[in-house]
């Protein structure tokens, strides 16, 4: 457990590690491509460790050097695999190796946690059905752990539903170069977090492939075509962004995140502007984001596109005069944990009313006191609470190392904006 002190924050620049998710779509992308490439700045955390390794087990050369890590491509061919691949609870590496070890050789069987087991993606497995691909969830109850069938894939239509989560769609898109014919893939319900969509295809078309599309409801992708084989940089993670914005809006201090602009395409960018509505001052250039905190009202707000900054945004509400109602997160209930019942839950320790929506919460802001907070072994859970901690006492983390998954470096950060913890 850790507790966090409340400090006086000066006006200051952070700089947060490379995107997670943009990680994970780099590393499948160059394990797809022809040859050597090399990745700077990606993130190594605890999910992208489990992309990585899951990657060796397929037959990828990946090296982790000082400055970057090295990646030799298989051109879609990997090796067998005579053991299960462990991916803990990473649902990103869970879904987008599914769909790689259809590309495989033989028979691949994919696992992880026990709340791994209890995350949905049998409309991903369908969608492999509808190429030929034999893929079954050996529970039977449309989770992992999974069978997949590796061979060659001809290609054809699949209609898939992303009510659920975009990576199913994400993981054909990947995979549709290597096939024969090339998929065309028409989305019959979402697609949920439809930015995490454009960051897949960025990264594709950044190593050579040429995706076309109709909105978030078709997409057609030519097959045989190669990814070519290049250097690529990570962008910093805006949702690691997002926790230092929100000390700005509670602390009232002007906080810059370097090297994220408005012209990425990661959705949680968008919370500066979340944030903006919520009266805080924005300052976006080419260098960074500066949030500056102010009064704060409640609003109410569709977090469809940026839903890993609920559990933020619910924190900050917590601090805001009147009352907050988000929505469309709906899909927030089969995440690391059932992220909207655990916010509610930790909320209501700190005395702020909350109520539960269909599709996402209500929250009354109030005056939050200190609470020993639970983070369902959630790291989001972990590190948008511990933000509270900056203006009251009182705050408590238990299972503080969940930061691990996505933010190894989380509390030295926090630290370095409030003198130390």
């Amino acid at each position: 457990m850790i507790e966090i002190h409340p400090a006086t924050i000066v006006d200051q620049t952070v700089r947060v590690p490379g995107s997670k998710s943009y990680t994970h779509r780099a590393l499948i992308a160059s394990a797809l491509s022809t040859g050597p490439c090399r990745i700077e700045n990606g993130l190594d955390s605890d999910d992208t460790r489990l992309t990585r390794n899951g990657l060796r087990q397929l037959g990828v050369q990946l090296a982790v050097q000082e400055t970057h890590w090295a990646v030799t491509g298989a051109s879609g061919q990997f090796e067998r695999c005579g053991e299960p691949i462990y991916l803990g609870n990473s649902g990103t590496s869970m879904r987008l190796l599914t769909a790689l070890c259809a590309l495989g050789n033989g028979t691949y069987r994919l696992t992880g946690s026990l709340r791994m087991q209890a995350r949905p993606i049998q409309d991903l497995l369908d969608g492999l059905h509808q190429i030929g691909v034999p893929a079954r969830a050996l529970a039977g109850n449309g989770c992992p752990p999974v069978d997949i069938e590796g061979g060659v894939i001809t290609g054809g239509r699949v209609h898939l539903d992303c009510s659920v989560s975009s990576q199913f769609l994400s993981a054909l898109l990947l995979i549709a170069p290597c096939t024969t014919n090339g998929l065309e893939i028409i989305v019959t319900h979402g697609p949920v977090s439809k930015p995490y969509i454009d960051m897949t295809i960025d990264v594709m078309t950044r190593f050579g492939i040429a995706v076309t599309r109709d909105g978030y409801e078709w997409y057609r992708v030519a097959g045989g075509q190669t990814y070519r084989h290049r250097n690529y940089r990570i962008e910093p993670d805006a949702s690691q962004a997002g926790y230092f914005w929100a000390a700005a809006a509670l602390t009232g201090a002007a906080i810059t995140v370097a090297g994220i602009t408005k012209a990425s395409k990661q959705g949680d960018v968008g919370f500066v502007d979340v944030l903006e509505r919520m009266g805080c001052r924005i300052d976006a250039t080419d260098d960074g984001i500066t949030v500056a905190g102010g009064h704060l009202t409640g609003i109410d707000v569709d977090m469809g596109h940026m839903p890993d900054l609920v559990p933020t945004l619910s924190v900050v509400a917590a601090f805001a005069s009147g009352t907050t109602r988000i929505h469309h997160v709906a899909h927030l209930r089969a995440k690391e944990s059932d992220r909207l019942a655990a916010t509610a839950s930790e909320l209501t320790k700190m005395g702020i009313r909350v109520t539960s929506l269909e599709d996402g919460l209500e929250i009354i802001g109030g005056k939050p006191h200190g609470a020993i907070i639970d983070t369902h072994d959630d790291h989001r859970m972990a590190m948008s609470f511990a933000i509270a901690g900056l203006v009251i006492p009182g705050i408590r983390i238990l299972n503080e190392t969940c930061v691990e998954k996505s933010f190894p470096d989380f509390w030295d950060v926090l630290e370095s904006i409030q003198g130390s913890l």
